[in-house]
């Protein structure tokens, strides 16, 4: 957070410090958010949005490009950074968008922050805001454009400047979905609290379905 900062870049908290408790303290993103809301804002499913996401990402890949951490660095993640990856926001999702007078102010909320590469970065934020999950979860937010999504995924990457083909990036977002819903499953498992949460509620389940629903579009 210091480096971006440093870089000037404007979508994300401030570090103020670590109070008496030894908590983080970051500057608030003023805007409108998520909040429990079950059927998402009509702004989150806008073509202007779209186009808004996909230029904070690039800004923040600029802003983040040089940023190497401490060899000695854990994430919670898991992953070990190694030249050649950047450290990722990994849920630049709607959940965590600030939105104000129509425009997307940033992103909060950068626990799951941690290395992977510019594809995969690319590809997990495409999943969150054409949107490219299962459709039941996709309508239950308030998104039944299904016939858009190829339209919108090549929008979404031509804002942000990617000069590779779709299909890769489609193929990212199954491959990391897998990932993730093995990882639910795992923790889950375990007993951790948020993982065991989200096994409860089937989001591992709806994870491998929209990863089934993938091989069907049509690009």
């Amino acid at each position: 957070m210091r480096h971006l900062e440093g870089k000037g870049f404007e979508g994300a908290p401030r570090v103020l410090g670590i109070d008496s408790e030894g908590r983080e303290v970051l500057t608030y993103l003023e805007g409108e958010t998520m909040g429990v809301r079950r059927v998402w804002p009509e702004w989150t499913r806008t073509e202007d949005t779209l186009r808004q996401v996909a230029w904070w990402l690039r800004d923040y890949h600029e802003a983040v490009a040089d940023f190497v951490p401490p060899p000695d660095a854990e994430w919670r993640t898991g992953v070990r950074w190694s030249p050649g990856m950047i450290i990722a926001h990994n849920d630049a999702s709607s959940f965590n968008a600030a939105w104000s007078a129509g425009r997307l102010v940033g992103f909060f909320d950068w626990d799951f922050a941690g290395p992977t590469t510019v594809q995969s970065d690319l590809a997990w934020t495409a999943l969150g805001w054409v949107p490219l999950h299962a459709r039941r979860v996709a309508a239950s937010e308030g998104f039944t454009d299904f016939a858009a999504r190829p339209h919108r995924l090549r929008m979404f990457l031509e804002s942000y400047g990617w000069a590779g083909e779709a299909g890769p990036i489609v193929e990212e977002i199954r491959a990391r979905m897998s990932a993730r819903a093995r990882e639910i499953r795992r923790f889950g498992v375990g007993g951790e609290a948020l993982y065991k949460r989200l096994l409860s509620q089937g989001v591992a389940d709806d994870m491998d379905q929209a990863v089934r629903e993938l091989e069907e579009l049509r690009l």
